[in-house]
């Protein structure tokens, strides 16, 4: 299931890259698409309304959150619409890195000198990819990684709120306060889509309400350590749509650049095992839900 959802996921940056290269402003594609996703989840707002899913203690940290993701989202569509899809996806693997730093400083966990080794090692893996000063250059390679550490910033305001908010509740807020920030700017550039593309805006918003069905789905069925690795298969995902759909093929150094990246998160989550001895820990979560344009379903 988990594999599925990496699919999926791989599938919906894929559309939006397509889009976007058709000239449709990133804005609109993310605002469109979270607009899509609150019709969709509307008959379970409807449901739960006497539950109610919007109580929370926590309003500044569930905004911050939304504006968080939904910036990463829109950054990524960003960066897709000038690199290729495996490139943009293979930059953004620094995810994890940018998460375990920024745990010392705002969850005051312990990180030990292996860690900290493999995260150096991870971004000698991003200058692989982006080899700054060579014709090989391009400067939307900064966007993948502005969007990480968005993304990685909103991971750790969710743990910050582990345990005192339900997941539900998380994914109403950061999708309601994130729509609320990026729509006046994406309907700011408002060009009607042909019905081709109102088809594939409708279809990312089904990707991203599948692949959260099958990622929560297998996180209930299995332990977040065992699926953490999986994570990394949106690489194979990315270059197969990549080269169907755009003729593009990753070239050597970003293989390997590509290839230290995943050795060096693969790391970091092993030591995190090791250290805390537990099967779930908070590193292998953050890593089996990494991909940009998710929200997060812990």
């Amino acid at each position: 299931m988990y594999l599925a959802a990496m699919v999926v996921f791989t599938v919906m940056d894929g559309l939006s890259k397509s889009l976007a290269t058709q000239g449709m402003a990133p804005e609109f594609i993310t605002a469109m698409r979270f607009m899509l996703v609150m019709a969709l989840l509307t008959p379970v707002i409807a449901w739960t309304w006497s539950s109610r899913p919007f109580a929370t203690r926590r309003p500044v940290l569930h905004i911050a959150r939304g504006v968080l993701l939904i910036g990463s989202a829109t950054i990524f569509v960003y960066a897709v619409r000038a690199l290729p899809l495996e490139t943009a996806t293979a930059i953004g693997f620094v995810s994890p890195m940018f998460v375990t730093a920024l745990s010392v400083v705002f969850l005051q966990e312990k990180v030990g000198i292996r860690r900290w080794a493999a995260i150096g090692v991870g971004f000698i893996g991003v200058l692989a990819i982006l080899r700054p000063g060579t014709a090989a250059f391009h400067p939307a390679m900064l966007l993948p990684i502005l969007s990480s550490f968005c993304w990685a910033c909103g991971l750790i305001i969710t743990r910050l709120m582990r345990g005192h908010e339900r997941p539900f509740t998380v994914l109403l807020w950061s999708t309601m306060a994130g729509l609320v920030v990026v729509a006046p700017f994406g309907l700011a550039d408002w060009r009607t889509p042909t019905p081709m593309q109102w088809g594939m805006l409708t279809m990312i918003a089904v990707c991203h309400v599948a692949g959260q069905l099958l990622t929560i789905r297998a996180f209930m069925l299995s332990a977040a350590s065992i699926l953490a690795p999986f994570s990394y298969t949106t690489i194979v995902w990315a270059t197969l749509i990549g080269l169907f759909a755009f003729a593009s093929l990753p070239d050597v150094p970003t293989v390997v650049g590509t290839m230290i990246l995943a050795a060096a998160g693969l790391y970091v989550w092993y030591r995190e095992r090791i250290v805390t001895g537990l099967p779930t820990t908070p590193g292998a979560s953050i890593a089996a839900v990494h991909s940009r344009n998710r929200d997060d379903v812990n």
